[in-house]
């Protein structure tokens, strides 16, 4: 039987010390950060990325299978296993799972026809459902399950900490009318289990439509988005930050912004991050997105963590419980960049590997307890991309680091061809971004 961890009052003086910023490196760590990446290869053709690396060093994401269908995927050392759909022909694991006792949640699509057309609710912006229903599941020791919705078509499942509790977001039968066509039903987000078929709606705040939770931790700490139903991705579903405890909605603090205010991860310490839109971001009533990465605890509250120089628009994605913080940091010219930050200091990884390092990393996924980074990537000859995005696991590396980064920047950018831009974006969350705003890698 699992348990729910509660933290103690030793615990939670940790957590506070080390989830402040700026973050405290560890005994005898380096000041600049190495690393050294791994292409941990498709299931089968040409694409994977990784979204979430648990403490076992087990990533899990999505890979193209020998149909050319997207599955989700799990990569254990030496191993990769297709983990199948429920029915349908594409599935994935799309946010940060950092379950250590083998337990994966994701979605998929089934063959059931969608009776209401909605192209494939949450899940139509990273999968291609062939207008089938979505499904949210839990993966465990070989057997994929469909996990309870809340009297909708379609639900998705995002996070499950180490007691098995799930977390994600379901349709009711409640046709809602902040909803933008085709999407045309209201959803709230749900915590699943321990127990099979057990469910528990967290409700939205009050004076929102909809509510949606995107990661739980392991002292059951909850936290999503809160507000109207719009196309069900982003925007102004993501009106406001939300932490629940103890099933109740707590409104978080964001950078300002009216629209894309979105947790991603948050820690055993109880440490939130994300990314949040800073005012200015609404003209004429028309949301435009000027996302930044913040960080959140609830001594210092929140902060913008630094840009990289240059950047404009940034996502941080996964927190480890030694404050170490990946991201996906954009330039003005739409390029993408995985970045770490770390004692108070922001790193293009790719600055962080060897020189002959044959992975540019692009995108991030998460970070696990060891500082073990899994995110997007791809393999780079004669300063060219590949068509192919690859998932990778970058280690930390003996020495300073120093070599890597006196790189030029030259040497760790390279030519993305389309297709792969194109890719990266349907991974990266940007498919319901409006179309002038959706970045492309750097040429």
């Amino acid at each position: 039987m699992r348990r729910k961890l509660v933290l103690g009052p030793l615990a939670l003086a940790m957590g506070l010390g080390l989830g402040a910023w700026p973050l405290q490196a560890g005994a005898g760590a380096p000041a600049t950060p190495a690393y050294v990446a791994y292409d941990t290869q498709p299931i089968a053709g040409n694409n994977a990325g990784a979204n979430g690396i648990s403490n076992l060093g087990w990533a899990s994401g999505t890979s193209s299978v020998a149909s050319g269908d997207i599955h989700a995927a799990l990569w254990s050392p030496g191993n990769v296993t297709d983990l199948g759909t429920l029915g349908g022909a594409s599935s994935g694991v799309l946010w940060p799972v950092k379950n250590n006792h083998g337990l994966i949640v994701g979605v998929s699509e089934t063959n059931v026809v969608d009776p209401l057309a909605e192209q494939g609710f949450s899940c139509g912006a990273f999968l291609d459902l062939h207008g089938h229903t979505c499904l949210p599941f839990l993966w465990d020791n070989g057997a994929l399950t469909p996990l309870p919705l809340l009297g909708g078509n379609n639900g998705f499942a995002t996070g499950i900490n180490n007691a098995g509790l799930a977390v994600g977001w379901a349709e009711t039968a409640v046709h809602d009318p902040t909803c933008i066509a085709p999407q045309l039903l209201q959803f709230e987000a749900i915590e699943w289990g321990p127990a099979a078929g057990a469910k528990r709606v967290l409700q939205p705040l009050p004076g929102d439509a909809t509510s949606a939770a995107t990661a739980i931790n392991d002292a059951g700490e909850v936290v999503g988005i809160s507000g109207d139903c719009g196309v069900a991705v982003g925007r102004f579903s993501a009106r406001h930050s939300v932490l629940w405890l103890n099933g109740h909605p707590i409104k978080l603090p964001t950078l300002g912004g009216q629209g894309w205010n979105t947790p991603m991860a948050i820690n055993s310490l109880g440490t939130v991050v994300g990314f949040s839109d800073l005012p200015g971001d609404v003209v004429n009533g028309h949301l435009t997105p000027n996302f930044q990465a913040f960080v959140w605890d609830p001594v210092t509250g929140i902060h913008q963590l630094p840009r990289y120089p240059g950047d404009v628009l940034s996502q941080a994605t996964g927190i480890n419980d030694f404050g170490q913080i990946v991201g996906t940091s954009i330039t003005a010219a739409g390029g993408f960049r995985l970045v770490l930050w770390q004692n108070g200091a922001v790193y293009d990884l790719n600055a962080l590997l060897p020189a002959d390092s044959t992975l540019l990393a692009q995108a991030s996924g998460d970070i696990n307890n060891h500082g073990e980074i899994t995110g997007f990537g791809c393999v780079v000859s004669g300063n060219v991309c590949s068509d192919e995005a690859h998932a990778f696991v970058a280690i930390p590396a003996p020495g300073s680091g120093r070599d890597a980064e006196a790189r030029s920047s030259a040497e760790h950018r390279a030519f993305v061809p389309p297709q792969l831009q194109a890719r990266l974006r349907q991974m990266l969350r940007f498919g319901r971004m409006p179309p002038h705003m959706q970045p492309s890698p750097l040429p």
